[in-house]
């Protein structure tokens, strides 16, 4: 089977660039399953109700948080209610919703989609994600009950992401990491055939400061910024990765990267 994850979406250029290609993508690749990260959809901060249901209706499966998940109010009730938005996994069972999506594949087998946040330098608190995925996968095990497993990692640092890709190796068929925005060039199959990159990137405008307008770099010179952050506005990158999963293990055959459009340019022949 395949599966396609699609990183960060920022503000209007990034569900533009979405809209456009979804569809084609998903004619032309074939996924099984769609992952979207909106983390930033709306206006940069979080998503909303009417947005959410335009990437639903339009093509993606799943739509995955992060750290901006509560920015917009229309959040905690769209968790109550649709339960293809997640929110991250290891958050306190408090918080409404769930980080876990499941649906049964073409030929009948469990796909399960996990949502967690990292540890270092993120606002969110919640279970260590590494323990989180040991209690879990004492549930869902690869081969066994489960045809595939797929892990977005919401995390800061390069080290957390790499270091939870190499701790779940072989019991999950991918880990990616979004969030930081930049896509990474090391997607790669581990050693024991999980597929893996520590930052699938953002669908957004890369003529800018991580998908935000170019004026907020004034913070880096004077430790603060009159300017508020705002999304870029032009051409948009789709970023992403698919990954081609074996129906019988649950382990990766392949990984590509998935860049179309803007300024960033596809090399993998996808």
């Amino acid at each position: 089977m395949k599966i396609l994850v699609c990183g960060d979406v920022v503000g209007r250029s990034g569900r533009e660039v979405v809209f456009q290609h979804i569809s084609d993508i998903r004619r032309r690749l074939l996924p099984d399953l769609v992952v979207l990260n909106v983390d930033n959809a709306a206006h940069g901060f979080g998503i909303t109700r009417e947005i959410a249901y335009q990437f639903l209706d339009g093509g993606a499966d799943v739509l995955t948080g992060g750290n901006h998940l509560f920015d917009q109010k229309e959040a905690i009730g769209l968790l109550e209610s649709e339960k293809r938005f997640l929110r991250p996994a290891n958050m306190s069972a408090a918080v409404p919703g769930s980080g876990i999506f499941e649906t049964i594949s073409s030929n009948g087998g469990k796909i399960v989609v996990v949502h967690l946040i990292g540890q270092v330098n993120m606002p969110l608190i919640g279970e260590n994600p590494f323990s989180y995925m040991d209690r879990l996968l004492t549930k869902y095990r690869l081969g066994e009950n489960v045809q595939a497993i797929v892990v977005d990692f919401h995390a800061e640092v390069t080290s957390e992401k790499n270091a939870l890709g190499h701790y779940l190796d072989g019991r999950v068929s991918a880990v990616v990491g979004t969030h930081t925005h930049i896509p990474t060039a090391d997607e790669r199959i581990l050693a024991k055939k999980t597929a893996f990159q520590t930052d699938i990137g953002m669908c957004g405008d890369y003529d800018s400061v991580i998908g935000m307008q170019k004026s907020i770099a004034e913070r880096f010179v004077k430790g603060y910024s009159a300017y508020k952050a705002s999304p870029s506005a032009g051409k948009a990158t789709l970023c992403g990765a698919i990954f081609d999963i074996d129906d019988k293990t649950g382990l990766a055959n392949s990984i590509n990267a998935v860049r179309i459009d803007g300024i960033l340019h596809q090399s993998s022949g996808i």
